[in-house]
Parts: structure tokens; sequence; C-alpha cells
């Protein structure tokens, strides 16, 4: 009997490990079923990846000695944008042919979706990893076909791989000396995600204070973070200058204030609060609207993501600071919410009630439908502008990102307070989360 026992164990564990593989194995059957459909749709789509052919333009220019800031690529004559940094990191993909790249490129972008929706699971504190990956395989077969998504893949965008960079560090625990390198390498590439670092040493700053009055010492995780993010930052922009010094000159002297670089502000595409204003008013440069409208919506979406983060609440935090940096970017392009990714799946583990649900629901829709798509729109034109001339109806179609984000912020507010509420009411203490994250 005794034999017989110590036999069967065995059996049984290898029985509760194939039972418990079979949910994993199901999620990644359906994540390949649908990122292999989407890869087909794109192709019958007959989509270009016309970013990463100025992404390789750019590592050209880069490494026969050109004007980086003179570079007009591709047939629409498409301009570098980004700092030198992103230029150099670039160089690789000169090493590939136009072929080769634009199969790298959707390749390595539906890798970075389910790197995204992984970590974002991991933001809201789904820590079991047996769990998190086939709920992560499961999310991204979904989540692949939203708008901001589909249209990263179809430009060949790396707003995928500056999302992973910041959450990765948002993500890691209280302890992480790496942590902050992530948002440092975001913003070289990309100044937006400077905000983070931004809201770190605020938050920092606040938890500083109520260190010192508690006569404990006054540095950190978020004051750490902040100064990791901000040393890579100089130091790979540093490095860039020492490489490409005119170019790096020219960039922080006359580019960095070129607001219209990228495009026309009144473009469908742009998402952002000047693309809404110049739309709503029917002209190519809100001016004075948009900097006075950008100035309240800075102040009050990093006081609720600061408050969030110094609240322990890091999924608030971090998707709050995303929606805030994408709202007042002067341009804001469509493919740039690829956030609404990490805010979707918060909103659906926080929708218990009958009208959080509806809210979701709706907030989904806004990014599944392609409506902003819908109004009549220009496109690579500069001669005949029809945003300029929208109705009501086609204008709330084309402001769909930017009001729902605006509506995301007062929620994440709402919510912030009331739990702030509930622990000053529940006990005199600091959450132990928040506790953890200093």
């Amino acid at each position: 009997m005794t034999t017989i026992g110590r036999t069967a164990a065995p059996a049984d564990d290898d029985l509760h490990q194939h039972v418990g593989r079979r949910p994993l194995l199901l999620a990644a059957l359906a994540c390949l079923v649908s990122f292999t459909a989407f890869w087909i749709t794109q192709r019958l789509a007959g989509v270009t990846l016309l970013d990463v052919m100025v992404y390789r333009a750019e590592g050209w220019t880069v490494r026969n000695g050109g004007d980086l800031y003179a570079m007009q690529a591709t047939v629409f004559n498409l301009p570098t944008t980004y700092p030198p940094f992103a230029a150099l990191l670039f160089t690789p993909l000169t090493l590939l042919g136009v072929p080769e790249m634009r199969t790298f490129a959707t390749g390595f972008n539906l890798l970075l979706v389910l790197a995204l929706v992984h970590l974002a699971l991991r933001l809201i504190g789904i820590d079991e990893r047996a769990k998190r990956a086939a709920t992560a395989l499961w999310v991204s077969a979904l989540l692949v076909w939203c708008e901001p998504v589909w249209t990263t893949l179809r430009y060949g965008q790396i707003n995928l791989l500056l999302a992973v960079f910041v959450l990765w560090d948002l993500t890691r625990r209280p302890g992480n000396r790496w942590a902050g390198i992530g948002i440092g390498l975001a913003a070289a590439i990309k100044l937006t995600p400077a905000l983070f670092a931004v809201m770190l040493a605020l938050a920092g700053i606040v938890v500083a204070v109520r260190r010192v009055r508690a006569g404990r010492p006054w540095w950190n995780t978020h004051l750490r973070r902040a100064a990791v993010a901000t040393g890579t930052f100089l130091v790979v922009t540093v490095a860039s200058a020492v490489v490409l010094p005119y170019d790096s000159k020219r960039f922080w002297t006359e580019m960095v204030f070129s607001a219209s670089r990228p495009g026309q502000a009144e473009d469908t595409a742009n998402q952002s609060l000047r693309g809404v204003l110049a739309r709503l008013l029917h002209t190519t440069d809100p001016g004075l609207w948009f900097v006075l409208a950008a100035g309240a919506v800075a102040v009050f979406g990093l006081a609720v993501a600061v408050r969030s983060q110094v609240l322990g609440r890091t999924a608030e935090a971090a998707t709050a600071c995303a929606v805030t940096a994408l709202l007042i970017s002067p341009v804001s392009w469509s493919h740039h919410w690829v956030w609404i990714v990490p805010v979707l799946i918060l909103l659906f583990t926080e929708a218990r009630t009958r009208a959080l649900k509806a809210g979701t629901a709706v907030l989904a829709l806004i990014f599944y439908s392609y409506s902003l798509w819908w109004v009549p729109h220009a496109g690579t034109s500069t001669t005949v502008r029809p945003e300029l001339d929208q109705n009501a109806g086609e204008f709330l179609l084309s402001a769909g990102y930017a009001l729902a984000g605006l509506g995301f912020l007062v929620f994440i507010a709402l919510r912030v307070r009331g739990a702030a509420k509930d622990t000053a009411n529940s006990a005199p203490t600091v959450p132990a989360q928040a506790v953890a994250n200093e």
C-alpha cells in the first residue's frame, strides 16, 4: 500500500500540471490565430510601414554623415522629428533589406504588444506568473485590433517600445537600482515620456517632506527613480551630442521648438488638445487657447498622477501620467494612444458596477470603432483641409480620444480621492503599498 501511494503521487502531480497547462496552451493558440489573422489583414490592406522607412533613412543619414534635420524621406517627404539619439538607435535598420526590415518591424511590434499587456497586468497587481501569462495571451489577442495598435503596426512606429520601457521601470520592485533607465531612454528617443520623470520627482518631493516631518531620512524610491531616469537621459543625450554635434545643436536650439514640424495641428489623426482645439476653432493654430488648456490639464493630470503614486496606486499613476502627456503634447497622433492598452486593462479590472462597466464599454468602442477616420480628412494634402470645416457630429467623432482621455483623468481623480478618504477614515497610517514604494 505504501509503495503504491508513493508511486501514484508523481502521476497525480503530472496530471495536475497537464491540466494546468491547458489554459495556457489554449490562450497561446488563440493569440497565435489572432496575430496571424492580423498580419494577413495588414498585408491585404497594403500597409506601407511608412515610419519605419523614415527611421531607416535616418540611420542611413547618420551613417553617411548627412544633415539629419534637412533629410526628407519617402514620397511624402517626411522629416526627422526625434532627438539625435533616436537616429543612432535606428542605424541597425540599415543592415536589413526593405522586405526583411518590414517583416522584422511587424514581428517585433507584435512581441511588444505581448510585453506591454504582460507589464500592464503586473502593474495592476496580477503576480501569479502562470495566470498572468495566460491572461496576457488572451488580452493581447483582443487588444491588437484596437485602432492605436493597428496604426502603430501599420506605420512601423515605436510607440509600443516606449510604453514598454516606461512600464518596465514602474513595475520594478522598490529597491531595484535599475528602475528609471527605461524612462530615461524613452525620453531620449522621444521627449514626451519625460513627464514620467517629472511625476516621480514630484511624488518623491511629497514623500520626502512627509518623511522629514516624521523624523525619517528624506531619500525615497520615487526620487531615486527620477534621478536614474534623468541621469540616463543626460548620459545618452550628451553621448549623442559627441557623436552628432551639429545635429544635436540644431535639434536642441531649433527643432525642439518647432511644434508644426511633425504635421498640421488640425489633422484628424492629431488627438491632442491642440488638434481638438484647431478643429473646434477652425484654425491651423489655436495659439493661446491651447497654451491655457494644456497648462490646466497638465496641472490637473500631474496632480492626479502624483497623488496616485504617493498612495501606492502605481497603475492609476502611470495611466494618468500617460494620458496627460498625450493631451498636452502639441501633436499626439492616434497611434501614440497605445497607452489605451493598460488603460482598458485597468478599467476592466475596476469595473464592478453597472455604470463603470458601461463606461469601459464606451471607451473600448471609441478605440475599436476607428471612428476618427469616419469624418472627411485630408491625409497628406496640405492644400485641402476638410478638418477645418467640421460640423458638430464630425467634430465629436474626431475628438473621441482626447475627450475619452479627459474623462479618464476625472475618473481616476475621483477614485484616488475616494481611496484617500477611505484610508484616512480606516487608519491613521500610510497604506502598506505606499510605504513600500517610499
